[in-house]
């Protein structure tokens, strides 16, 4: 078992946790994840390491509760423990020198973002984020970003903080003032990812998105995670998660991701119906 440190929101729904993991935190790079159950009967769920102190022995992960697991895991507190975690996985990201970075972040996207902005500044690069979020409480890590990225641009879906539009907006934006962009990194919901992709195309930028199927085991072996990449069916947990967004067949994506979207919307409400007796007893006023 995992103990937890740390564990408070950091924006609705959203829940920061810092969790003693020494092995996984001396291993991990920017760009890989782990896999958590938060009880022995539970399910298997993909997390991003958002940050790590391999001296410490922490790994820091960021939870948006939205399913029955994730909302479940939002109710621990500093500590409780997760039944099992095991990582890190995946490819982490490929760093190279580039003439200018960046770095965009949809909603809790920016979570899974951040450590590739972190390696991209190590490696002398000057990085740019856009993070984005439907309001200003949704956005966050923006201090986070600050300290490492030579500029920081804020959106909200509603103008309540910084840009008004979206990412992708601004991303443009930037793309024709900027001549010196030459890669993107965008992590976020599909079809921000997907529109990332159709800004950079025209211009040639070199782009990565990291994917979010479902995944199982992340080994490779359940075959969960399979996404078409320029007409091949590659392994999002062994191959990436990261790909190049101008091969990814992010339709496909997106239609898979839906594929128990019934069967996760009835445990959400058996989840949220289960709550409602817990606070609200039989007989309570």
């Amino acid at each position: 078992m995992n103990r937890i440190l740390e564990a408070h929101f950091i924006a609705p729904e959203v829940k920061y946790f810092r969790v003693e993991a020494p092995k996984v935190a001396r291993k991990r790079r920017a760009g890989q994840f782990v896999i958590i159950r938060v009880t022995g009967s539970g399910e298997r769920i993909p997390l991003t390491i958002a940050d790590a102190d391999p001296e410490a022995g922490w790994i820091a992960l960021i939870v948006q509760g939205v399913g029955k697991t994730t909302r479940t895991l939002n109710q621990l507190q500093a500590g409780d423990t997760l039944h099992d975690l095991a990582g890190p996985l995946g490819m982490p990201s490929e760093i190279h020198e580039y003439d200018t970075a960046v770095v965009v972040g949809g909603g809790v996207g920016t979570a899974i973002a951040y450590p590739t902005a972190v390696a991209l500044a190590d490696a002398g690069n000057d990085v740019i984020a856009i993070i984005g979020g439907r309001s200003r409480e949704f956005v966050i890590l923006e201090d986070e970003m600050r300290a490492v990225c030579t500029e920081v641009y804020p959106t909200t879906d509603d103008g309540s903080h910084g840009f008004h539009g979206f990412v992708t907006d601004k991303l443009a934006e930037l793309i024709a003032s900027n001549p010196r962009i030459d890669h993107v990194v965008a992590v976020g919901p599909v079809p921000m990812m997907h529109a990332v992709a159709d800004v950079t195309r025209p211009h040639g930028i070199d782009t990565v998105v990291s994917l979010n199927p479902i995944m199982v085991d992340g080994t490779g072996m359940c075959g969960g995670c399979r996404v078409s990449v320029g007409g091949e069916t590659r392994f999002a947990c062994v191959d990436g998660p990261e790909f190049d967004a101008h091969l990814v067949d992010f339709e496909l994506l997106a239609r898979r991701n839906k594929t128990y979207g019934a069967f996760e919307h009835y445990r959400n409400e058996e989840f949220t119906a289960s709550e409602h007796d817990r606070v609200n007893p039989p007989g309570s006023c």
